[in-house]
């Protein structure tokens, strides 16, 4: 919603005449962007999506680079340009070593220089792939594996040390289910015709990394071996859904124990032990899967866990590879994945790769230029005021008692805001960034990243860090930290200034679909289950609960549902103690309410491919954008009033049959 430099602000020209000649023409009034966007053609209460959307979205068809258009790109389009400055100066910069400036200035030099990639090729991987075929043993595998995981690759299963979910002033060891090449586990077994062509290119791909990197004889074999043994780890790798439930997730256990009940090939504390960190317990998020895991190892071929290791390590680093190398890999991830016909253009690959790679050394610079403190300013008193609507509606529910609602205001009370950027910055003075390859500038920051969380353990717990760069068009909501963070880049609307944006469309766009969506992930069926510390424990009446539970149905995408649900309702709440709201004046021959309810559709304004389509439904937590519209409007008697939705059209839900959570 601020204004990105690159955009020209309209300004008043002032001259020095005398004042004898005619008065200026008044200025024609600035069209209202939400109405540019609409499409007057459908009625609002047969689609309502496609009504407030439907003009750009025909005027805005998918880029061949994308596997996706919406109002999420547009604004990363203006990132783009306003980072590309950031790095362009920093490499012209005589900076010190060791500053910002020459870690930002060498790595998007070293990162753009396309020639020096191709030169090197696999060459930057040498020493890991020589140490894979080295392997001779199950033990060697696995020696190489725990190897790998500070280059960031998640072979066989997933570490990592987190807040432990029942002590959330504590950090844990988790031991979690991972180690899939393709996005989720139902991949490997849905019998849709797409995903079967899907796993058929995947495995034609592996066979074609392993010929790259010299393995010529065999290829299609080898593919295929890698194949059987990913489809085994997802046969015992739980679905989407069952990931949901935190309890059923936390399993903790002594380091023996998991050894020896489930993966004796694995000695945990000795493996631990080699980080430096001795856990009495850790974290086991699905034990079943630990338990085929071994069984797995022992009855693969040697050689198949070795080629599995080496297409997992070339896709990690693929993209800072040769151009070969990164054309494969995006050959299967980004066209048959997701649709995409071409790839960006390599300054905006780079600029994402910086962004996972130390995000937070560039996000400082970004918000010195970009994020002025009135709008730090006005979206924290916009947290305050979605907070105040959660306040006066969970007192007003009917269905929760007395005791449950005490409880529920203390934590909505005790939910932190990160609006914009963090107070404190993390160093990085550690992270090594030089001009030797592409490739190890970004092994170095992974390497960077695996040593910062290892030094979390045994400390107390950070709660300022944040998990989001700001310039990042995101935000979440933390049950740990019982904390909404709040990235700068996430409140802009492409092309506008803030200060010409009205309340109703932040209150829709920043409000309900952001701000009220990520506070009602704190008591969606996932976020009710911890307490206002962060700690996984029941703090809910069993009448309560089970009152909760009859109000909702759904499985993966349910939190989703909820909190696109309770965003609107807590933003509408919100929004009617505004002056706009009170006044009831029209912009661009549209109500208060009315431009309420377009700023939230506008929040989820995009399109995608089938592919991408078909990737998400299967591996994501989120509806479609048009559903997460259409969806929770409908059960909205505001909305229906606000555009005349009668009965018999497909936005139309009689009261007996909506919901009502919140």
């Amino acid at each position: 919603m601020f204004l990105l430099p690159g955009l020209l602000a309209a300004g008043l020209s002032i001259g020095c005449g005398s004042g004898s000649g005619p008065a200026p023409a008044p200025a024609a009034p600035k069209p209202d962007f939400l109405r540019a966007n609409m499409d007057t053609s459908v009625n609002p209460g047969d689609d309502f999506f496609t009504y407030a959307n439907g003009a750009w979205l025909k005027a805005h068809p998918i880029p061949a680079s994308e596997s996706g258009w919406g109002i999420g790109n547009e604004v990363r389009e203006e990132l783009y340009v306003n980072l590309r400055k950031i790095n362009e100066d920093a490499a012209k910069a005589s900076a010190p070593a060791g500053s910002d400036q020459q870690k930002i200035g060498d790595f998007w030099t070293t990162a753009m220089d396309e020639a020096r990639a191709d030169q090197l090729g696999a060459t930057p991987l040498k020493a890991e792939l020589d140490r894979i075929d080295a392997i001779a043993t199950v033990k060697d595998a696995l020696d190489v594996a725990f190897a790998l995981r500070p280059l960031g690759v998640d072979a066989f299963f997933g570490v990592y040390i987190g807040q432990d979910e029942k002590q959330s002033d504590q950090m844990s060891v988790h031991l979690v289910q991972a180690g899939l090449g393709l996005p989720d586990r139902d991949y490997y077994f849905n019998t849709d015709a797409g995903v079967a062509r899907t796993r058929a290119e995947y495995v034609a791909h592996l066979g074609r990394t392993l010929t790259q990197l010299g393995r010529t004889a065999g290829a299609d074999a080898e593919a295929t071996g890698v194949m059987a043994f990913e489809t085994a780890l997802a046969r015992s790798s739980r679905k989407l859904e069952d990931l949901r439930d935190p309890e059923k997730n936390y399993n903790k256990m002594t380091p023996a124990e998991v050894t020896s009940k489930h993966t004796p090939s694995i000695v945990w504390a000795d493996r631990l032990a080699a980080w430096n960190i001795k856990p009495a317990d850790v974290i086991v998020g699905q034990p079943e899967f630990f338990t085929a895991l071994e069984r797995t190892l022992k009855t693969t071929p040697v050689p198949v866990l070795k080629d599995y290791l080496r297409v997992h390590l070339v896709s990690e680093y693929a993209a800072s590879l040769s151009a070969a190398i990164d054309n494969e890999d995006f050959s299967f991830y980004g066209n048959v994945l997701s649709g995409q016909k071409e790839q960006r253009p390599r300054w905006k690959r780079v600029l994402d790769a910086q962004d996972a790679a130390m995000g937070m050394v560039v996000g400082r610079m970004f918000v010195q230029a970009y994020f002025p403190e009135t709008a730090k300013k006005r979206y924290s008193d916009l947290v305050e005021a979605i907070r105040a609507a959660y306040h006066d509606r969970i007192q007003q529910l009917d269905w929760m008692s007395d005791a449950t609602k005490a409880k529920a205001l203390e934590k909505l009370a005790a939910i932190t805001k990160k609006v914009g950027y963090p107070d404190k910055w993390k160093d990085y003075s550690a992270l090594v960034v030089g001009r030797n390859s592409y490739c190890e500038n970004m092994m170095n920051a992974a390497r960077w990243r695996f040593n910062d969380m290892l030094s979390k353990f045994g400390k107390p717990v950070d709660r300022t860090e944040w998990d989001m760069t700001p310039q990042t068009y995101n935000a979440y909501y933390n049950p740990s930290n019982n904390e909404i963070v709040l990235p700068a880049a996430i409140f802009t609307i492409p092309g506008v200034a803030d200060a010409d944006v009205d309340d109703a469309v932040v209150y829709g766009y920043a409000g309900a679909s952001t701000i009220g969506h990520e506070m009602t992930h704190g008591f969606d069926d996932e976020g009710r289950q911890f307490d206002l510390k962060g700690n996984l424990t029941d703090w809910w009446t069993k009448d309560d609960a089970k009152k909760f539970e009859a109000h909702i149905n759904g499985k993966a995408s349910l939190g989703e549902n909820i909190a696109d649900y309770g965003g609107l309702l807590l933003g509408l709440d919100a929004f009617r103690k505004t002056d706009q709201y009170k006044k009831g004046e029209k912009i661009g021959d549209l109500t208060p309410i009315q431009r309420y309810f377009l700023g939230y559709a506008l929040g989820w304004l995009y399109q995608q491919t089938d592919e991408r389509l078909r990737r998400s439904l299967l591996s994501d937590v989120h509806a479609p954008a048009k559903w997460r519209v259409l969806g929770p409007l409908a059960n909205i008697p505001a909305f229906q009033e606000a555009f005349g939705v009668k009965a018999g059209q497909p936005m139309f839900r009689p009261p007996n049959l909506q919901v009502t959570i919140w």
